[in-house]
Order: structure tokens, then C-alpha cells, then sequence
């Protein structure tokens, strides 16, 4: 087996699909996850993609007793990728105390035990909700850091800096990953978004209301200062983005990087809106999907893309699948789910 690696929220959306990357490039995958998003039985699921299942432990990483247990029987982990966290920007907004407990007393017990256990290197899952609403698009890495437009995007920026100051007292190396909308699914179907309720996030919302399961698709605000009034996004295949972070986890372990803490914007470079991303799911699947305009959603930015150039040349990593992949992929997903034959 190759180098120890735990995965925090490695049964939700972004955390399985790495672990299946992970798991593929010859990684031994620890994983925790306290299921509040997710279920158990993705462990199985991935089990069946790359052939092992990694080894699960179902823990909230705010129990601080509970995390010293599991870093004392791991104490060989070569590295965290570090995805755990309440991740809906709604919801942030109606409970924020919610959001700042869970998202940064679970960060702050995770680097304690791992400067205590002399775990060196974290990939850490962040957003481009740390730029706010950009004031020049693409949105570079030296873009400023503007004030949050959400409690969700503040407890990203609040973990930035507490891992910037860890690296800065202490032997940890780190890379900030922030990326953008994630959509898609594994090409074997089998895994796939899987939001408990309502969906928060686009796509699954789309795919929801293909299926029958949601009467009609609402489309928050077209009034925004863009070409069609809806909000534009830069979508990335979640595999995509999956694969960066074996990149990036495979960089600190090899000693490449060049300083302690390294940020990297992870998209496509396009900017996509509402519209255009419904279009391409009925191109897709050829389709017509019901849909009803609504108000805009507190927290949302109007607009926001990608620039990846340091991600491509530095990583040497680049986004590959097109937005028809995407949609296509979570529409076999979730008519898998609707066929019943996932094990769920």
C-alpha cells in the first residue's frame, strides 16, 4: 500500500470521489465522516468502483475525545485532505452559530491532534465564496479576500487564516483548494451528489425535478446584471476536481511545493449561467424541464468564474470534462437511484 491518508467527509459528494482517486493511484484511505449529509453505505460504493472498500470510521470531529482516539490508532497518516463541513450558504444564512461551531471547531480539533501527532501536510477543501463578488472576472489567486456574502463563505475565509497562521508557527505544509460549482457524478454511476432533503445545489435540483421527484425546478432570480438575468457559475466535474486533489496531496508529500501554504483556484475558466445550464441538461437528455423564476437567494453572488492558470501550469492540473459530460453523468446517476439498483 501506498502512503496513509485520511479523508475527512469522505462519504459526501467531493470527499467519495477522491477517496476513489486516492484509492486508485495506489493511497491507503482512511475515512471519517459523522454522516450528517451522507450514508454509510458510499463506503460499499466505492469498494465496488476502485476495488477496496477504505476504512470508515463514523465520527464527528467537534468530539474532541472521540478524534484523540482515532489519531492515537492512526498515528502513521502521512496526510488530511480535509473536506468535513456544513456547506449549504441558505441555511448558513438562517443558522449561522450552526455554521461557525460545526465548520471551525471541527478544523481547529483536527489540527491540534495533527500537530500533536506529527501529521505534516493538509489539502483543505475551500470555495470562491472567499472573494465575495469579484471585481474583475476571471478571479485570479491574488484577488483580494472581500467580505463574505455568507456565514458558510466567512467560515472559509476564517479557516484560511487559521491554517495560514498554523503553517507559520508550526511544521504543517498546506494547500487551499478553492473551487467552484462541483456537479457531475462518477462515470460508473454508482456515486454520485446525494443531498439529504431539498436540494440546495443546481444540479441535483435539476435532476430531481427530471425524475419526478420535484414538481418544478425554481430558478433564484433573473434580474442579476448578467447577459440572461441569471446568475453565472464556473461548473467542474466533480471527478475533475477530485483529481486535483490527488495532485495536490502527491505535491506536499513530495516535497514540491514551494511554500508552507499554497492557494489554488480549481474551475473550468468559464463562466456558465442558470439558463444556459438548464439548456445543456435538456440538450442532453433531450428533455424540457418545468421551471418557475423566483427572488434571489440571500448569499448568492450575481456572478463568478475561474482563473486557473496557476492551478495548470504550477499543479500541472487543467479540467477536462465538458458541461455535456457533466449533465450527462448526473442524469445516469440519478436514475440509477431511481432504478433502485444502488445499495442504499
Amino acid at each position: 500500500m501506498g502512503e496513509k491518508i485520511l479523508v475527512t467527509g469522505g462519504t459526501g459528494y467531493i470527499g467519495s470521489h477522491t477517496v476513489v482517486e486516492l484509492q486508485q493511484n495506489g493511497f491507503e484511505v482512511v475515512v471519517i465522516d459523522n454522516l450528517s449529509n451522507s450514508t454509510a453505505t458510499i463506503v460499499d460504493q466505492i469498494g465496488r468502483i476502485s476495488g477496496k472498500k477504505p476504512r470508515f470510521y463514523e465520527l464527528d470531529l467537534c468530539n474532541e475525545a472521540a478524534l484523540r482516539v482515532f489519531f492515537r490508532e492512526n498515528h502513521d497518516l502521512a496526510g488530511v485532505i480535509h473536506f468535513a463541513a456544513y456547506k449549504a450558504v441558505g441555511e448558513s444564512v438562517e443558522f449561522p452559530l450552526k455554521y461557525y461551531h460545526n465548520n471551525l471547531v471541527s478544523l481547529l480539533n483536527l489540527l491540534r491532534f495533527m500537530e500533536e501527532f506529527e501529521v505534516p501536510n493538509m489539502v483543505f477543501s475551500s470555495s470562491c465564496t472567499v472573494y465575495g463578488q469579484p471585481e474583475v472576472l476571471p478571479v485570479t489567486e491574488q484577488a483580494p479576500v472581500k467580505k463574505a456574502f455568507s456565514p458558510y463563505g466567512n467560515t472559509k475565509q476564517i479557516s484560511e487564516e487559521i491554517i495560514e497562521d498554523t503553517v507559520n508557527s508550526s511544521a504543517l505544509k498546506a494547500i487551499s483548494l478553492r473551487y467552484f460549482n462541483p456537479i457531475g457524478a462518477h462515470e460508473s454511476g454508482l456515486i454520485g451528489e446525494l443531498p439529504i432533503g431539498i436540494p440546495n445545489n443546481l444540479v441535483p435540483f435539476i435532476t430531481q425535478t427530471a425524475i419526478g421527484k420535484r414538481q418544478k425546478l425554481m430558478v433564484f432570480g433573473n434580474d442579476y446584471d448578467t447577459p440572461d438575468g441569471t446568475a453565472i457559475r464556473d461548473y467542474i466535474h466533480v471527478v475533475d476536481l477530485a483529481k486535483a486533489h490527488v495532485v495536490a496531496i502527491s505535491r506536499l508529500l513530495k516535497g514540491i511545493h514551494k511554500e508552507s501554504l499554497e492557494v489554488y483556484n480549481l474551475g473550468t475558466g468559464k463562466g456558465t449561467s442558470v439558463m444556459e445550464a438548464i439548456m445543456a441538461f435538456e440538450r442532453v437528455t433531450g428533455m424540457k424541464l418545468p421551471y418557475e423564476i423566483t427572488s434571489r437567494r440571500t448569499g448568492d453572488v450575481p456572478r463568478v468564474w475561474a482563473d486557473t492558470t496557476l492551478a495548470n501550469l504550477k499543479l500541472g492540473w487543467r479540467a477536462e470534462k465538458s458541461l455535456d459530460e457533466m449533465m450527462a453523468s448526473a442524469w445516469m446517476w440519478e436514475k440509477n437511484l431511481a432504478a433502485g439498483i444502488l445499495e442504499f
